[in-house]
Order: C-alpha cells, then structure tokens, then sequence
C-alpha cells in the first residue's frame, strides 16, 4: 500500500498580494490565542491558507518556525473544515514562538470547526 499524498501545492496557499489584501479588506477577522484569522468565503470550494508572520513576532529562526507549524497544522487539517470553502489568512503572535505543535494543532482545529459553520 503506498502512503497518501502529504504535499501541499501551490493551489492549497494565497500566494499573491492581491489575493492577501482581498482577504484583509472584505473578510472576517477571528481571534485566537496563537494567531488571527482573516476568513474570506468562496464559491469554488477550495479552502487556501495564507501565513503573515511579522518581524514583531521575533528573529527569522522564529518566525520561520511559526510559519512551519501553521502550514503543517492546516495541512494535516484542513479536511476538518468538511468542505468548506474559504481563503484564510492566518498572522501569527508572538504567543506562537513558545506554543509546542499540539497547542497550535488545537487552535487550527478550532478555528476550522469555526469556519465550517
């Protein structure tokens, strides 16, 4: 048995400014203990996840390893929003530095449960 497909295409992340920006300016903000959520709603079904983590949030170690745990959370999750179609954009805290990969999984999950409603 061969194992299922773990990548994350392109197709699965907003990659383009304009897309962010879209996402910022008509979306809903959700609040989370590790991360703020900007959600957009679509039409097309596909559910895209952008990650902003600013230099507020710490050194570039830090900041990369945020935006690894995010991209790996929403990865292994992203099937928990049933369906939903939605473009996310998620801005990290500095909260998230200290936050082991089981806090972060917990609040993605959360918030995917939130999206779906």
């Amino acid at each position: 048995m061969e194992p299922a497909d773990q990548r994350f295409p392109k197709s699965d992340r907003i990659l383009k400014r304009s897309d962010f920006r879209r996402v910022y300016d008509a979306g809903r903000k959700l609040h989370s203990r590790l991360f703020t959520a900007f959600v957009l709603d679509r039409d097309d079904g596909e559910l895209r996840v952008g990650l902003t983590v600013t230099r507020k949030v710490g050194p570039s170690v830090d900041r990369n390893r945020c935006r690894r745990l995010l991209r790996e959370a929403f990865r292994r999750h992203q099937a928990a929003a049933n369906g939903a179609s939605a473009d996310i954009v998620l801005n990290a805290k500095s909260e998230l530095i200290r936050a082991t990969y089981a806090d972060v999984e917990a609040e993605m999950v959360k918030l995917l449960a939130r999206i779906r409603r």
